[in-house]
Parts: structure tokens; C-alpha cells; sequence
């Protein structure tokens, strides 16, 4: 049992990376669907899908990586933390990294990027920052 399965998810894909994989596989949940689904849409994972051929659904991502086999995702980190959870007010939520690097937040609206929440003006849970 995992106490913490979002850090679970983000250390997979970072592994996954370093290893050249093309995918991976972790438990599924409704949060790390919502999470991999941002990451296709921003364009830092080619896709995801979910598998319930075994006894226990599985979530698979595909990874993403250049002409030169270099992964897109350059740094993954868990922001949010279960000991220590780090909530932004919308007056928070600044562009990272000349708006290269995406924060994903867990609001009152759904998950969503911070740039998805500073256009709706509300702040939330940050869950993890990616470029």
C-alpha cells in the first residue's frame, strides 16, 4: 500500500524516462487518470489509456521523447506533499520558468494547470510542477 500514490505515479514516469521505457504502468485512480490526461494535453506524454484485462485496472502512459531520444519531460517534482501540503491563493499562481514549466492544481473546479486556474481567478492544491 502506497501512502502517498501521486509521488507513486511521478517517480514511475521519472524511472521510466531514465530507462528509455515507452511506457509504464501503475494502479489506477481517478486523480493520476485526471494528472496524465493534463500531461498529454500540454504534450509532455504521447497518451494514456487504462487496462482492465487483469485482476486490477491499470493505468498506462506512454512516454514522450525528442529526435534524439532525450525525454520531453526534463524535471518532474511533487510539490504537495501529504506531511506538508502547499495550497496558492489565484494572486499566487505566477507563470514558472517563462511559462515553460506547468503546475498541476486540484481545486474546487477539478484538476487543471495553473494557468487553466489563474484564467478561472481560483487558487487550489498544487500537486506537481513539470518541464
Amino acid at each position: 500500500m502506497h501512502s502517498d500514490p501521486i509521488a507513486d505515479l511521478l517517480t514511475r514516469i521519472r524511472n521510466g524516462l531514465m530507462s528509455g521505457a515507452m511506457f509504464i504502468d501503475c494502479p489506477l485512480s481517478k486523480i493520476k487518470v485526471e494528472i496524465a490526461k493534463i500531461l498529454v494535453n500540454e504534450g509532455f506524454v504521447k497518451s494514456q489509456e487504462t487496462l482492465t484485462e487483469g485482476k486490477f485496472p491499470v493505468l498506462r502512459v506512454h512516454l514522450k521523447y525528442d529526435s534524439r531520444r532525450k525525454p520531453v519531460i526534463h524535471k518532474i517534482r511533487r510539490v504537495s506533499k501529504p506531511g506538508l501540503r502547499s495550497y496558492r491563493s489565484v494572486d499566487e499562481l505566477r507563470p514558472r520558468r517563462s511559462g515553460l514549466s506547468v503546475v498541476v492544481m486540484t481545486t474546487s473546479q477539478g484538476v487543471m494547470t495553473d494557468r487553466e486556474a489563474r484564467r478561472r481567478k481560483i487558487g487550489g492544491e498544487a500537486l506537481c510542477e513539470v518541464y
